[in-house]
């Protein structure tokens, strides 16, 4: 438990720290905050987490390609979170 608490606690560092912004869309990790629920266990994505995940589509890649979250946004439950969500994870 207190692993999952340590993670929680680093990924919310992360977001805190990184954007990227492209053009229509500012790509903030700390915009995908509804989904950590779901990142990091087998919640149900929530309809915010969708609607953020939508948003945030055209940053995914920048997101996968960043070391410090290609782990949390390349792990299964985040694929999962997409899919149940209708974003598809792109090949970057």
């Amino acid at each position: 438990m207190r692993s999952a608490a340590y993670a929680v606690a680093l990924l919310m560092m992360i977001l805190a720290g990184s954007t990227v912004t492209t053009t229509a869309v500012t790509c903030s990790v700390s915009e995908l905050s509804p989904c950590l629920p779901s990142f990091t266990s087998a919640a149900k994505p929530s309809a915010q987490c969708c609607n953020k995940l939508k948003e945030q589509k055209p940053c995914l890649c920048g997101y996968i390609k960043n070391p410090s979250l290609k782990q949390y946004v390349s792990s299964p439950n985040a694929k999962k979170v997409a899919s149940t969500c209708g974003v598809p994870i792109p090949n970057c």
